[in-house]
């Protein structure tokens, strides 16, 4: 090895530069006077002594005679492992502090972070922010709709502009929206004419808009008490993420609404309408008001359409129509 690399090697277990050279000039002169060595590696006086003493203390050197004067190195391997040890343990402390100062480092940032992580939102703010959210999705936009609802002025036409840009819109309707007032007619039905992709359950989990895998809208609505003033905005982190999971999973489950886009020659708008809300789960009650007709004639339709699909009840009647394509 040469004496560089040798230097390099004592350097990495802890040896001082000084207590290098030393070293190096044992090896070559040794045994001999500590004067002589110090002369040979360029070294005299405190310095000298203090590299000696340091190579003595890393059991790396000794004296050679008894008088002292003479001194020679020592065979290495009790005091390079005990160097080894000090260095292991230097290089512990070094890990676990530097490892420290980051965590606090983590701590600190994510405290500020996790300001920003949730938004709240209330109030007279919600609308605007509800319609820059349908203005800023770029792929896709997936929503659980459920009453009740904030008056949003220009909300349909918002959700319009955004299916005529080709952003995809997938949307789980909970029942009740099914039977809200007007819903149907002047929201659900213009939205899935425009390609929406509704499907509907019994009941959502949570009023939800999610824009894309930037962020979502979380709504604190309490249905009993008509309250909707305090929306949340959550941007990327793992509530994000369960979001997206949950709103999946639901869709997995809901029955499709819309079923295909083909009309079916022969079958009027409203029969289609009617085939429509009944698939939904909406009650005979909401189905007449929302056809406009009495319950005396939306059974007659309903017997007229059972058979011509020869359909014995109304869940034959709902899955025939799936199968001809009339939902």
């Amino acid at each position: 090895m040469t004496n560089a690399k040798l230097g390099e090697a004592l350097r990495l277990l802890g040896v001082g530069e000084a207590a290098c050279r030393v070293y190096l000039a044992l090896l070559d002169a040794a045994p001999a006077p500590l004067g002589a060595v110090g002369r040979a590696a360029g070294l005299g006086g405190a310095e000298l002594a203090a590299a000696y003493g340091e190579l003595v203390d890393a059991g790396l050197a000794s004296a050679a005679a008894k008088d002292g004067e003479v001194v020679a190195p020592v065979p290495p391997a009790a005091g390079l492992e005990i160097l080894a040890r000090h260095r292991a343990a230097e290089l512990e402390e070094s890990r676990i502090a530097v490892g420290g100062a980051f965590e606090s480092f983590r701590r600190h940032r994510l405290a500020a972070y996790n300001d920003h992580l949730v938004e709240v939102v209330t109030g007279d703010a919600i609308g605007p922010r509800m319609r820059q959210a349908w203005a800023s999705a770029r792929e896709q936009i997936r929503q659980f709709d459920s009453p009740p609802y904030v008056p949003i002025a220009g909300a349909t036409e918002d959700a319009l502009a955004t299916l005529a840009r080709g952003v995809t819109q997938r949307v789980v309707y909970s029942q009740a929206s099914l039977e809200h007032p007007a819903k149907l007619s002047t929201v659900i039905e213009p939205c899935i004419e425009a390609g929406e992709q509704a499907r509907v359950l019994p009941s959502v989990p949570v009023k939800l808009l999610i824009i894309d895998e930037a962020y979502a809208l979380v709504s604190l609505s309490i249905q009993e008490a008509d309250v909707v003033n305090t929306v949340l905005v959550v941007q990327p982190c793992g509530l994000l993420s369960a979001l997206v999971a949950l709103f999946e999973q639901s869709w997995r489950t809901a029955l499709p609404f819309h079923g295909r886009t083909a009309r079916p020659a022969g079958l009027p708008p409203a029969d289609r309408r009617l085939l429509r809300l009944l698939a939904g789960g909406a009650s005979d009650e909401v189905i007449a008001r929302e056809l406009g007709v009495s319950r005396r004639t939306l059974f007659r339709r309903l017997q007229v359409l059972m058979a011509r699909l020869g359909a014995a009840n109304r869940f034959q009647m709902a899955l025939q129509a799936q199968r001809s394509g009339w939902l």
